[in-house]
């Protein structure tokens, strides 16, 4: 009996004389309740075409994105079972055998090799990716013209649309070496290539890798990683800047107003108004761009690598390519999942500092 007064007390009240009824707030609520799934049909029903335009979204997401993770299974497989003939669910579990073999086995030093050079090569990218959209929103900002600020923004958009393929390839060739180093060290050098030597004339180091055989400066293991970034750069760079321009653009005029009676130049409005203004939106962009980190992007890395500069071309994802083109599928998928793993805890982490630091988080 006093479980039940106690459990009355929590949404009923007592009059004068101790007997328990229900407040007018806590009538609405329960009657609120009671309709609740009624006014989600007829929410659904009123706008069922806008929840029709989900289901090809819904499909596609369950065919790339839930269905493969079935394929994840194979990590805590042997696909060596007897019988099997590669079908992954005919395998025995071998629980965390090729994780153990992953990390400390023969093919460990392949790995922490290939995830030093993906951390390195998106560590790159964080730190010098990043702030150029924001440096670029910036200076779109400032560009009074409607006109001028078009034709430069679509100029650096362009990249973002066009394939990856013919992004890389067109890199290659501007940054590509001699057509034949035997006859001619310096015939058919690329355009950059041409320049950059043009600029460092005395540079041996950078005379050498461009006109080696092995293809010039992008196949080659000490400007591989610079190269790449400047290429991510030009492809993302401009693309990334238009959330940061939106938040640019959605500062009050009156917060500018204000700063140029208190005598603040054009630099410390853009440090005192605008960057606190895009705090939140930087840290949310942040937070994300962590989360890919590791995600580091395999198309152009294969298109980029070549027995020449492997040793800081080679990724986590490319190396599980080569193990699964080699039979060796369990391997490469159990080196897939540890780097999306690690990534998925960076994430995290970086969600939890964002909270403590800014009050501003993912989720």
């Amino acid at each position: 009996m006093q479980l039940f007064k106690l459990k009355c007390d929590d949404f009923l009240e007592r009059d004068a004389d101790g007997n328990y009824y229900m407040p007018a707030e806590q009538q609405v609520r329960d009657e609120a309740e009671k309709t609740h799934w009624k006014e989600v049909g007829f929410t659904l029903l009123k706008d069922w075409r806008l929840y029709l335009m989900l289901v090809p979204m819904i499909i596609v997401y369950l065919l790339w994105r839930y269905m493969p993770m079935t394929e994840l299974l194979s990590a805590f497989k042997d696909q060596n079972t007897p019988g099997a003939a590669g079908d992954s669910s005919m395998y025995d579990w071998y629980g965390l055998t090729n994780f153990d073999a992953l990390f400390f086995g023969a093919q460990s030093s392949m790995f922490w090799a290939a995830f030093k050079n993906t951390f390195v090569i998106a560590f790159y990218g964080l730190l010098f990716g990043f702030p150029f959209p924001i440096i670029l929103a910036l200076f779109f900002n400032e560009v009074k013209s409607n006109i001028t600020r078009s034709i430069l923004q679509v100029c650096v958009y362009l990249p973002k649309f066009m394939s990856t393929v013919i992004i890389t390839t067109l890199f290659i060739v501007l940054f590509r070496g001699p057509l034949d180093p035997t006859v001619n060290a310096e015939e058919g050098l690329g355009l950059v290539t041409q320049l950059l030597l043009a600029i460092f004339p005395n540079n041996e180091q950078l005379y050498n890798a461009a006109t080696s055989s092995t293809g010039g400066l992008v196949m080659s293991n000490e400007y591989f990683r610079a190269l790449y970034q400047i290429s991510g750069i030009w492809e993302h760079g401009g693309y990334d800047s238009i959330v940061f321009f939106a938040a640019v653009i959605a500062v009050s005029p009156t917060s500018y107003e204000a700063a140029q009676i208190d005598g603040a130049g054009k630099m410390q409005q853009m440090r005192y108004v605008v960057l606190p203004s895009i705090l939140s939106t930087v840290v949310i962009m942040l937070i994300m761009k962590v989360g890919t980190l590791l995600s580091v992007g395999y198309e152009k890395v294969y298109l980029m690598t070549s027995p020449t500069n492997y040793d800081a071309g080679r990724i986590v994802s490319t190396l599980a390519n080569e193990w699964q083109q080699a039979g060796n599928n369990t391997m490469g998928i159990a080196a897939e999942m540890t780097n999306n793993l690690i990534g998925m805890i960076l994430v995290i982490g970086a969600n939890a500092i964002a909270r403590k630091a800014t009050d501003v988080a993912l989720y």
